[in-house]
C-alpha cells in the first residue's frame, strides 16, 4: 500500500498517541483523525515549573521528587486535575530540584527497569545511601505515566469523557534493546496507568517519525539497496538499528536487519564524567574532596552544563552546590565548566577515533561493589558502534556494505559536534576517499520517537508505509541433558529456540521438538536466553550453552507447576509435552508447555513479582 493511500479507520478513537517514555525525558505526541490534513503533533504537558507555578511543556523530565509530609500539605503542590496534596511531584520542578536534593529525587527509572541484578519492584531509588521513601522501578515508571495520562484528560477530555487516553490508540516506545524482562516491566507499569497500547521500538519510532516528515517524498530519498543506520544516543542507553530499503516488484519496502545489544551508555554517562573532572579540578585547587551527596548534585548540575553547551552556547557554565544543614550559604560551593573542557572530556571520552575492528574494552570488576546501574565498561561510543556494524555489514558473498545514511535521535545527538564525530568515523571506514553517510535530518529529535510511534498508530489505521520487523532478538528455552550425573560436573545444557529473530508480533509458532517433558510436582528453575546476533536459528534448533558465547542469559523462572491443584510438592513426575511460543500483539514472550497426551496446558512467562512461573491450564 502506497504511503498516500488512505482506509477508513477500523476504530472509534479521535487520536493516535506516541508516549516516548525516556530516561530524562517523556513526551507525548498525537495525529488527530479529525484533521483535514493528519500529522503528528506534540502535546504539552502540564506540570510544574516552580513551586506552585503548573506550565504547559513539550517534555516531561522523568523525574519524581518525593515530598514530606509538610511539603505534601503545605498546599503549593496542587495539580489543576487533582486537589489532594501531591506526594510525588513529576517534571521540570522535580528535575531541577536533583541539583540541590539529590536523595529525594528519583531519576533514570527507565534504565534501572534493565538491571537484572535488582528486584525492580523493591522501593531502591533514589539509589542514595540516605533513608526515606523510596520507589521501585516500575512505581516511578508508572507514576509517570499517570501524570501523563491525566495531564491529557484535563487538557483532552475535559467535555468529552470518550477523548480520556485509556479510550485512544496508544504506542508506547522502548529501547530496540530491552530484552522480553524489561518490556514486561514497562507493559506492568503501562498497565498500573490505566492505558490500552502496544509497544514500538525507538530507532523504528523516529524512522517513522521520519517518514510522516517525509510522508508524500520518501521514495525520492532513499533508493533500493540503501541501508540506514539509526543512532539512538539518549540519556540512558546507546541503542543502533539498521534498517534496509529493498525492492520488491517494483516497490520500496523497509526492513529493519538488526539491532544492537542492551548498552548502558548515554547522557548519563557523560554527566558522571564531568562531575568526576570537575570535583578532581576542585579538589586539586582547594585541597578538598567532595562528599558522596555533593557529587551526586554536581552529577545533576553537569546535566544542565552538558545540555547548555549542546544547545550551541559557549560561555561558562556555572556549577553550584548549596550546603546542607543550618549553614546552607556559608556551605554554598561555586564552580564552573568551560566550553573547551567540555568538548575535549566527552569527544576524547565518548567519541575517539576508532578502527573498525576495535574491541569493545573489558575491565576486571571487584567482588565488592556498591549497588547500582551496570554501565558500559566501555564508554566510547564509537567503540560500541564500530562492534556492531563489524557483526551486520558482512553480505552472504563477503562483501561489505556500510551504512550510507545515518538518521540521529537522542537528547545527546542534538548536539552537533557528537554528530558530526559520528559522521566522520563512518566515512573513515569506508577506506581512502570515502564519503560521510547523508544525514537524515530531523526537525526535532526530542520529540521524534513520540511523534514516530503516533504515525505508527495513525499508519495501522489509516494506511501507509510500515517497516517490516519482528522479534529484535532470538530466545531460548534450557533443555537439560538426560545423561547420567558426574560428581562435580552440571549436566549439560542445550539452548532450544523457541523464538526467532524477527517473529511478528500477534503470531504463534509450534516447537517442532520431540521428547520433551516437564518436571510437575517439584520447584524447578527455568533458563531462558536470547540474542541479537544469532539471526538464522529456527524454532527447534539447539546450541550448547557452554560452547556458544553468542547468548545472553536472562532471569531464570523458578517455580512449583501442578496438574491438580490439590497436588503436593514433593510428588514429582515427568509429564511429556510440547511446546509453543507466542508473541503477543504488544511484544511480550508467552510459552505454552501443552501435555502431548492430556488437556492440561503451563504457561511459562515472566511472573517477575513473584519470580514464579504460572501455573495455568487451558
Amino acid at each position: 500500500m502506497n504511503s498516500g493511500e488512505k482506509r477508513k479507520p477500523n476504530s472509534d478513537s479521535r487520536y493516535c498517541v506516541g508516549i516516548d517514555l525516556g530516561t530524562t525525558n517523556t513526551v507525548c505526541a498525537y495525529v488527530d483523525l479529525t484533521a483535514e490534513h493528519p500529522a503528528p503533533q506534540c502535546f504539552p504537558i502540564p506540570q510544574f515549573i516552580e513551586r506552585g507555578e503548573v506550565q504547559a511543556r513539550p517534555e516531561l523530565p522523568s523525574f519524581v521528587y518525593l515530598a514530606d509530609d509538610k511539603e505534601a500539605s503545605d498546599g503549593a503542590f496542587r495539580l489543576p486535575w487533582d486537589e489532594s496534596p501531591r506526594r510525588e511531584i513529576v517534571g521540570e520542578w522535580a528535575r531541577d530540584q536533583a541539583a540541590v536534593t539529590p536523595g529525594r529525587v528519583v531519576s533514570s527509572a527507565k534504565s534501572w527497569l534493565c538491571d537484572d541484578d535488582l528486584d525492580r519492584h523493591s522501593a531502591c531509588l533514589p539509589n542514595t545511601t540516605e533513608d526515606g521513601r523510596k520507589l521501585s522501578p516500575v512505581e516511578a515508571s508508572a507514576l509517570i505515566l499517570r501524570h501523563v495520562r491525566d495531564a491529557w484528560n484535563f487538557t483532552m477530555a475535559a467535555e468529552d469523557e470518550g477523548l480520556k487516553l485509556e479510550n485512544q490508540e496508544v504506542v508506547i516506545t522502548v529501547p530496540a534493546s530491552f530484552d522480553v524482562v524489561a518490556r514486561e516491566l514497562t507493559v506492568e507499569a503501562a498497565r498500573d496507568a490505566g492505558l490500552n497500547f502496544t509497544l514500538l521500538e525507538e530507532p523504528q519510532a523516529s524512522f517513522y517519525s521520519w517518514l510522516a516528515e517525509h510522508d508524500a517524498d520518501w521514495r525520492k530519498l532513499l533508493k533500493a539497496g540503501d541501508r540506514i543506520l539509526v543512532c539512538d544516543i539518549g540519556g540512558g542507553t546507546t541503542d543502533f538499528s539498521l534498517i534496509g530499503v529493498d525492492d520488491v516488484e517494483g516497490n520500496l519496502t523497509l526492513n529493519r536487519l538488526s539491532v544492537g545489544d542492551h548498552t548502558l551508555l548515554g547522557g548519563d554517562n557523560m554527566d558522571l564524567t564531568l562531575a568526576y573532572t570537575v570535583a578532581a579540578a576542585y579538589q586539586k585547587d582547594s585541597g578538598k574532596s567532595l562528599t558522596p551527596y555533593q557529587l551526586l548534585a554536581l552529577t545533576h548540575a553537569c546535566r544542565k552544563a552538558k545540555e547548555h553547551f549542546g544547545n550551541g552556547e559557549q560561555d561558562d557554565a556555572p556549577l553550584t552546590l548549596l550546603g546542607r544543614g543550618s549553614g546552607l550559604v556559608g556551605g554554598t560551593i561555586r564552580l564552573k565548566l568551560a566550553y573547551d573542557e567540555w568538548r575535549r572530556v566527552l569527544l576524547d571520552g565518548f567519541f575517539p577515533d576508532c578502527g573498525l575492528d576495535t574491541a569493545i574494552r573489558r575491565s576486571s570488576r571487584s567482588g565488592l561493589r556498591r549497588m547500582g546501574l551496570k554501565y558500559a565498561e566501555d564508554p566510547a561510543v564509537t567503540h560500541h558502534l564500530a562492534a556492531f556494524l563489524a557483526r551486520n555489514i558482512v553480505n552472504a558473498d563477503g562483501s561489505v556494505t556500510l551504512p550510507n545514511a545515518v538518521l540521529f535521535n537522542g537528547g545527546v545527538a542534538k548536539a552537533k559536534v557528537f554528530r558530526t564525530q559520528l559522521l566522520n568515523q563512518l566515512a573513515r571506514w569506508s577506506g581512502d576517499g570515502g564519503e560521510a553517510p547523508v544525514e537524515l535530518e530531523q526537525a526535532d529529535s526530542e520529540q521524534s520517537v513520540a511523534k514516530g510511534a503516533a504515525w505508527l498508530s495513525y499508519v495501522r489505521r489509516a494506511g501507509g508505509v510500515r517497516i517490516k520487523a519482528g522479534s529484535p532478538r532470538s530466545y531460548y528455552i534450557g533443555v537439560e541433558s538426560s545423561l547420567p550425573a558426574v560428581p562435580g560436573f552440571e549436566l549439560p545444557m542445550d539452548a532450544l529456540c523457541v523464538v526467532p529473530f524477527g517473529m511478528e508480533e500477534g503470531t504463534e509458532c509450534a516447537i517442532p521438538e520431540k521428547g520433551l517433558a516437564l518436571a510437575v510436582g517439584e520447584t524447578t528453575e527455568f533458563r531462558f536466553f536470547s540474542s541479537t546476533v544469532r539471526k538464522d536459528d529456527r524454532p527447534g534448533d539447539r546450541i550448547s550453552v557452554l560452547d556458544d558465547g553468542e547468548l545472553e542469559e536472562l532471569v531464570s523462572l523458578s517455580g512449583l507447576l501442578t496438574k491438580d491443584d490439590a497436588e503436593e510438592e514433593g510428588t514429582l513426575s515427568l509429564v511429556p509435552i510440547t511446546l509453543r511460543s507466542v508473541l503477543s500483539d504488544i511484544g511480550t514472550l508467552q510459552l505454552w508447555c501443552d501435555e502431548a497426551n492430556g488437556n492440561h496446558s503451563w504457561q511459562l512467562e515472566f511472573e517477575l513479582r513473584d519470580a514464579e512461573a504460572d501455573n495455568t491450564s487451558e
